[in-house]
């Protein structure tokens, strides 16, 4: 049985359970709270599995190999896995929709995510009025891009690329649920809105939500 180690509002591991029930994968969650205990991430045993000190992480099986970090992990399982593809057959269309993801794991998160939040206000002392607007400022430049993209481009479909979802999706819809959460003004995005409000509709991306997990608050 599949083991994932996830944090219910961690959008990195939000991407993985969206890509795991795509795949009709069954998996055991093994909730780390980083919050609680100082960031249970940080503890030497989970340390141990994952070095990184980051959810999520994903065991083969109870004695088999830990893979981490979101994009690797679902790349392996849209490789591994059957179930519906999640990366285009062409190499032109896996290019585009490696592209889109990595807009949001790569330059969206990365700038937004809790230990980058924490540092700026206990370690720079910013105010939570200038954590909130250093934390809208880069959500809207980067989703402005994926906007853009998303709207010019002709192999956009119902969703991020053509007519099923795929890794850009499982990226996509975790961030715009981070961006709801700090209520960061999405008008502008007509095309993503659409196509995360029919992600949304998708019992994959429904049991993949935060609320649904078993570690949920």
């Amino acid at each position: 049985m599949l083991k994932l180690y996830s944090y219910f509002r961690s959008s990195a591991a939000y991407r993985v359970r969206i890509a795991l029930a795509l795949k009709g994968l069954a998996y055991d969650t093994i909730p780390v709270h980083l919050l609680k205990d100082g960031g249970q991430q940080h503890a030497s045993a989970y340390r141990s599995a994952n070095p990184q000190g980051l959810v999520p992480a994903l065991q083969l099986s109870a004695d088999g190999p830990v893979l981490a970090q979101s994009l690797a992990i679902i790349e392996y399982l849209d490789e591994t896995c059957e179930g519906p593809a999640l990366l285009p057959s062409d190499a032109l269309g896996r290019a585009r929709v490696r592209a889109l993801a990595q807009m949001v794991a790569c330059e969206i998160h990365p700038l937004n995510n809790l230990r980058v939040l924490k540092y700026l206000k206990h370690e720079l002392g910013v105010s939570d009025a200038q954590k909130e607007a250093w934390y809208a400022h880069w959500v809207a430049l980067g989703l402005q891009a994926v906007e853009d993209t998303l709207a010019r481009g002709s192999d956009t479909g119902r969703f991020c690329h053509g007519d099923s979802p795929g890794l850009a999706d499982c990226c996509l819809v975790p961030q715009v649920f981070n961006a709801r959460r700090f209520n960061c003004a999405l008008d502008a995005y007509p095309t993503i809105n659409r196509i995360v409000e029919a992600c949304e509709q998708l019992p994959a991306f429904r049991q993949a939500a935060p609320d649904m997990q078993p570690d949920a608050e």
